[in-house]
């Protein structure tokens, strides 16, 4: 009965921290204006995160789309250019939101 206990424990804690690093990385991806034309549910001018999430399942295609945040890019969701992020939001902020996007 305590190993039951302390399994859930367990796993309670785990879900916390996760619900917390989505509400980190949400917050970060709203101070470096990324959700001026994103959202997580519905398309606005961009994707909506969880159509991004959903194309690149399953696909190693971290790397690819901190590139493309980086550099900016059109053509792949449509006429409307993303502009590039780089200089102006960290590497490491643009590393942790991609992340983030493709864990919904």
């Amino acid at each position: 009965m305590k190993a039951l206990l302390l399994s859930v424990a367990a796993a309670s804690l785990l879900l916390a921290g996760q619900a917390n690093a989505d509400d980190g990385a949400k917050a970060l991806a709203q101070k470096s204006g990324c959700l001026a034309c994103h959202s997580v549910e519905q398309k606005v001018l961009g994707p909506a995160y969880k159509d991004v999430a959903a194309k690149y399942k399953g696909k190693d295609m971290e790397a690819k789309l901190i590139a493309k945040v980086k550099a900016g890019g059109s053509g792949v969701w449509g006429p409307i250019p993303m502009p590039a992020n780089s200089p102006q939001v960290k590497d490491e902020d643009i590393k942790t939101i991609v992340h983030w996007v493709l864990s919904l």
